[in-house]
């Protein structure tokens, strides 16, 4: 099962859908982009299923539908415990970008972390987890799957947005304050902490 976000609402790809009032269930492989677009952006629903019956096929079978760009980013943790933000739109995110032609994840990941909020001394970890999310651009939609990527830093410099990015704010916030940027960031970065239970991992149990 995967979940592609457009806005507030959900795509959910699966080869299980539910069943019941209220639920829309598609079959991806003849649904086209512009009716399931249609179908997001105009009525109440907000989750809808497309279903294939062979889960592996389900992620390839939605990306023949739409362009994708693929991003990096990072989940940044500095070595007092304190987990880094940029504040973008007037939500908090986590820092992230386009992979360039012929540049690694990983790379791309602590070269986006560094031009958007001015942290060095990075060390890349694992993957933490992959979001899709749908955007517009130059008239375009397209598909954009993140790769976010664990990381620690030593950095005590001062934080530098990128402003030309629209991020105005870059801050690094302790378990209590990462709780209220949670709260209001995107969809994709909530389901990120959840599924991948990174509160727990980040910052220990209860």
């Amino acid at each position: 099962m995967y979940k592609v976000f457009v806005n507030q609402k959900e795509i959910i790809l699966t080869s299980t859908a539910p069943k019941g009032n209220g639920v829309k269930v598609l079959p991806l492989t003849s649904t086209p982009f512009k009716k399931i677009l249609r179908i997001v952006r105009t009525t109440r629903i907000k989750r809808l299923y497309l279903v294939h019956e062979n889960p592996k096929k389900l992620l390839s079978g939605f990306k023949k539908k739409l362009p994708v760009t693929i991003a990096a980013g990072g989940v940044v943790q500095h070595e007092n415990g304190k987990l880094l933000f940029i504040y973008r739109k007037k939500r908090w995110d986590l820092p992230k970008g386009k992979v360039d032609k012929g540049e690694s994840l990983q790379d791309a990941a602590k070269r986006e972390v560094k031009e958007e909020t001015g942290v060095k001394k990075i060390k890349v970890g694992k993957l933490a987890g992959i979001t899709y999310h749908i955007f517009k651009r130059n008239n375009r939609y397209q598909l954009k799957e993140s790769h976010w990527f664990f990381m620690k830093s030593s950095y005590k410099g001062t934080l530098v947005p990128e402003v030309k990015e629209d991020i105005t704010k870059a801050s690094w916030k302790n378990k209590d304050k990462t709780a209220k940027a949670i709260e209001k960031t995107y969809p994709n970065i909530a389901y990120l902490f959840d599924k991948s239970k990174l509160m727990e991992v980040l910052f220990g149990k209860e």
